[in-house]
């Protein structure tokens, strides 16, 4: 640094040159203001610690270049007085470096003059107290969470003397401070613990310096209370030196809050039985536990019989007084661990753990229920069902043993009163197969994996092609190419059964549709499911699809409705197919003789063909019974002046005494198997081709001595 001209020093070079070192060396702050305050010169320790060059400072006032945003404005008012008085300061300010940093200082600044041989002005030592102000600010801090601390806050030594406590250990405990310092914290003992919990409490802080748990402890007015405690050991500088710090909240209400909470998620409020959620709970334990014991258990599902009346008749409160009446004699009825739980209403569920599974148990439950029940001066008698199923024979999980034993219950209500009835996994296991295969039949439906096949139907007077029957099949992703015996007793009363119905009506108009474009008028039968038939929508779905193709001629569609399917509801089927015909369309019988109500149906259901079924036809030349009902169909038939086709027909001779016996058209492999609609048109043009060729002669005679037609 540059030195002061040399008139207004002492002239001992010796001394300045030494006290110019100290001032280079020390780690203090050292900063030389004017008379008018402004920096005029600093050590190399200012410029490190502030970041401020000499070159920079100079010039400046301490406040333009140190003050910052939360530099005390009081502090530095009395600096700036000091300043201008030209008397000592002594002062703790906040301030901050060139990047922004705060720090604390503490400033010494003394006014020079004459008497020093200097220029008048002053010079300044700064220390940073940084880390003094934050100690002393974390121990008020740390004063203050103890004394305002909600927690109770209780200090210790090493042999355990109680050396300090907050107020909230005074508040919780009852004790005041003074009258339990140099105490043992074990005039809080509730005598709750055994030894072994305080021994085990201790081996934790010896191993780990800290212990955190739920105990009992009691005030000093008796009270006891639970509290969740916290112990830390705390180690000093000094070897061997510890304190233990104990904090710890008084939860007894909280603990009674959960039990509240429990009780009302876990419990049935009118009985104290059991709810559904616990018992789904304790029922997985007890199957993991029947695992390891390989012991057996029954799971009942139990409704009152007519529970209802008593509500009616007497009254809610009643029922429900009835109600606890029963759950009591319930749970006296059985053993020793196993459980009774109410599902809600009227309805039970019993856990029955063991061997014991004859069927005197589940009648001494029943037994237990029918004794009477006295409500006030009335008295009444109910009676139950009762649903059971085994595990392990039955595999489920909790929720499925509690399912399954709810559907055997309803069998049992089936059976009548007061009965009880086994569940079977068996039957269980057939439905749950069902029900993936109905999935996987939806899942083909959306993939678009169902193709129509067609079998040509032939008029046997001349043998000119009549239509075609559209057949299903389903073009299985790995099975390959399935017939419709293969899926369709799956969609059979299934909520699959009206979409797929309507995929064929539409799939068949649309192929009708693309064959008139190509020039042929093809008639095309379409086989209808009853619950299609039933449908609600089922006619006003079909007249919608049949306006959008207008092109499409209704009376080439036939519509062929299964006489084996049971119509429950004959007047409605009557009129839907009444319905069909007004819109255009032909009705056949299909399968007629299967059935069980065949006349019924003839006489009451507008029919334009009956179809003799397949099971007659194939074999009535080898046996007279299957002649006989072909005959009287046949015969039926014109009585009733309906035309006649037969399914199944395989060879020259069955189709020669068909046409003996009047029948009208014929249908089989001995005619073409069913094939692909692309395969359709030729087909169709080369059988009318032959059939022109032969004068519309009749291909029957003109084929004789072949097995098949073609």
């Amino acid at each position: 640094m540059e030195s002061p001209p040399s008139k207004n020093w002492p002239s001992h070079e010796v001394d300045t040159d030494r006290l110019a070192l100290v001032a280079s060396i020390t780690p203090n702050l050292l900063v030389i203001l004017d008379q008018e305050g402004r920096i005029e010169w600093v050590n190399p320790s200012f410029e490190s610690h502030t970041g401020y060059s000499l070159s920079e400072a100079q010039g400046h006032t301490p406040r333009d270049l140190l003050y910052g945003p939360n530099t005390d404005p009081k502090t530095a008012g009395r600096i700036k007085s000091a300043l201008c008085c030209g008397d000592a300061i002594e002062e703790e300010i906040l301030h901050y470096t060139k990047s922004g940093t705060p720090y604390w200082v503490h400033v010494y600044c003394v006014p020079i003059g004459a008497e020093q041989g200097a220029r008048r002005g002053f010079v300044a030592i700064l220390n940073n107290i940084s880390d003094r102000k934050n100690s002393e600010r974390g121990l008020r801090i740390a004063a203050s969470v103890f004394d305002r601390s909600h927690e109770a806050i209780m200090i210790t030594d090493q042999s355990n003397r109680i050396l300090d406590v907050n107020p909230s250990f005074s508040r919780i405990t009852g004790y005041r401070r003074e009258e339990v310092l140099g105490l043992n914290p074990t005039i809080l003992s509730s005598g709750r613990h055994s030894g072994k919990y305080y021994q085990s409490m201790w081996r934790s802080i010896e191993k780990t310096d800290h212990w955190r748990g739920e105990i009992w402890n009691r005030r000093k007015n008796g009270e006891e209370y639970v509290e969740l405690l916290s112990i830390s050991r705390v180690h000093l500088e000094e070897p061997g030196q510890y304190y233990h710090v104990a904090s710890f909240t008084d939860i007894t209400a909280l603990k009674n809050h959960a039990r509240e909470l429990d009780r009302a998620a876990n419990y049935d409020d009118l009985t104290g039985l059991p709810n559904r959620q616990l018992l789904e709970e304790r029922l997985e334990k007890a199957r993991q536990h029947a695992d390891r014991q390989q012991r057996p258990l029954s799971i009942c599902y139990l409704d009152l019989d007519g529970f209802k009346t008593i509500n009616d008749r007497f009254g809610h409160a009643a029922g429900d007084q009835a109600l606890q009446i029963l759950s009591k004699r319930l749970t006296r009825a059985l053993r020793s661990g196993d459980i009774v739980a109410r599902m809600g209403g009227d309805e039970f569920v019993l856990l029955l753990q063991g061997d014991e599974n004859h069927d005197a148990v589940y009648l001494r439950i029943l037994e237990t229920l029918g004794d009477p029940i006295e409500l006030g001066e009335r008295s009444v008698t109910v009676t139950a069902s009762l649903g059971i199923t085994r595990y392990p024979e039955d595999s489920a999980d909790a929720e499925g043993l509690i399912r399954h034993a709810d559907q055997a219950m309803f069998s049992a209500k089936e059976k009548g009163r007061n009965q009880f009835h086994f569940f079977d996994p068996g039957l269980d296991e057939f439905r749950r197969k069902r029900r993936n295969q109905l999935m996987e039949i939806s899942k083909a439906l959306e993939n678009d994996e169902f193709e129509l096949y067609f079998q040509p139907q032939i008029q046997v007077s001349d043998c000119t092609l009549f239509g075609f029957e559209a057949l299903l099949r389903w073009k299985h992703p790995e099975r390959g190419l399935l017939s419709p015996g293969e899926f369709l007793p799956l969609v059979e009363n299934s909520h699959l059964e009206v979409p797929l119905g309507q995929w064929v009506l539409k799939e068949a108009i649309y192929r009708m549709n693309v064959w008139r474009e190509a020039g042929e008028n093809l008639a095309v039968s379409i086989n209808i499911s009853a619950p299609h038939l039933m449908d609600r929508s089922f006619s006003d779905y079909l007249e919608s699809y049949l306006l959008s193709h207008p092109d499409v001629a209704p009376g080439q569609i036939t519509l062929e409705v299964l006489e084996s399917t049971a119509l429950e509801d004959t007047k409605r089927a009557s009129n839907v197919l009444a319905r069909c015909q007004q819109l255009g369309l032909q009705v056949a019988l299909d399968d007629f003789g299967t059935g069980f109500s065949s006349l019924t149906y003839l006489r009451k259901l507008p029919v334009n063909m009956i179809k003799i079924d397949q099971s007659f036809v194939r074999n009535m030349l080898g046996d007279a019974g299957d002649r006989a009902i072909v005959e009287s169909v046949i015969f039926l038939a014109q009585r009733f002046s309906h035309p006649v086709l037969a399914e199944g027909v395989e060879t020259m001779e069955l189709a020669q005494v068909l046409r003996r016996m009047g029948c009208n058209f014929i249908q089989g492999y001995g005619i073409a198997r069913p094939m692909p609609a692309r395969e359709v048109l030729e087909w169709a043009r080369e059988w009318q081709r032959r059939a022109k060729s032969k004068g519309h002669g009749d291909l029957l005679d003109a084929e004789t001595g072949q097995k098949k037609l073609s």
